[in-house]
C-alpha cells in the first residue's frame, strides 16, 4: 500500500521546488559554519532538478541522505536545522511529506538563528505560505495532519513534536483555513 504522505510525482515535482526554495532561505546558516561542504547546497540543487523533471525519483532517493549527514559539520542548532532542511527538500522526491518537513526546518533555523525576536519562525512560516503555489498548496492539502500517519515522516516522532510539530501544524491549518 502506498502512503497518501508519498503523494503522485507531478505534485512531489511541485512541492520539491517549494521545498528547494525554503531551505535556501536558510542555507547561509549552515555554510557560515561549513563553507567546504557543499552537501546541503547540492541537496537543494538537486531538489530542484527532480521539481524541473531533470532527475528522477530514483536517481534522487539514493542521494538524499548526503545533506543529512551534513547537518553533523554544522556548530550550532540553526547550521543543523538549516542542513537538515536541505535534506528534508531532497527527500521529497522519496515521499511528498518531506515538503513540510523542510520547511519546519527552515522555519527552526530561522528562529534559532534570531533568538530575541519571539516572531522569526512565524515570520517564516509566513513567507512559506505567500511563496506556495497553487499547485503546492492543493499537493500538500491532500497530506494527512501531522502525528496522526505512521506510513511516513508526518507520522508520530520527529517531525511531529516540538517545534517542528508547531511549525507544521500552522502551515496545515492555513492549508485548511483553519
Amino acid at each position: 500500500m502506498v502512503s497518501p504522505q508519498t503523494l503522485p510525482e507531478s505534485d512531489r515535482r511541485c512541492a520539491a521546488e517549494w521545498a528547494a526554495d525554503c531551505a535556501e532561505r536558510v542555507l547561509p546558516l549552515f555554510e557560515a559554519e561549513a563553507p567546504e561542504d557543499a552537501r546541503a547546497r547540492d541537496a537543494i540543487s538537486r531538489a530542484r532538478a527532480f521539481g524541473r523533471g531533470e532527475l528522477s525519483a530514483t536517481d534522487q532517493i539514493r542521494q538524499r541522505f548526503l545533506a543529512f549527514r551534513a547537518a553533523g559539520a554544522a556548530a550550532s542548532p540553526g547550521g543543523t536545522a538549516a542542513a537538515r532542511a536541505a535534506a528534508q527538500a531532497a527527500a521529497v522526491a522519496h515521499m511528498g511529506a518531506h515538503a513540510l518537513g523542510a520547511a519546519a526546518y527552515s522555519a527552526k533555523a530561522a528562529g534559532l538563528a534570531s533568538p530575541d525576536d519571539p516572531e522569526a519562525f512565524r515570520d517564516e512560516i509566513r513567507w512559506q505560505l505567500t511563496a506556495m503555489s497553487a499547485h503546492v498548496r492543493a499537493a500538500l492539502k491532500q497530506l494527512p495532519p501531522v502525528g496522526t500517519d505512521r506510513n511516513g515522516p508526518l507520522g508520530p516522532g520527529l517531525l511531529a513534536s516540538g517545534v517542528l510539530g508547531t511549525i507544521i501544524s500552522e502551515i496545515q491549518a492555513d492549508l485548511f483555513g483553519r
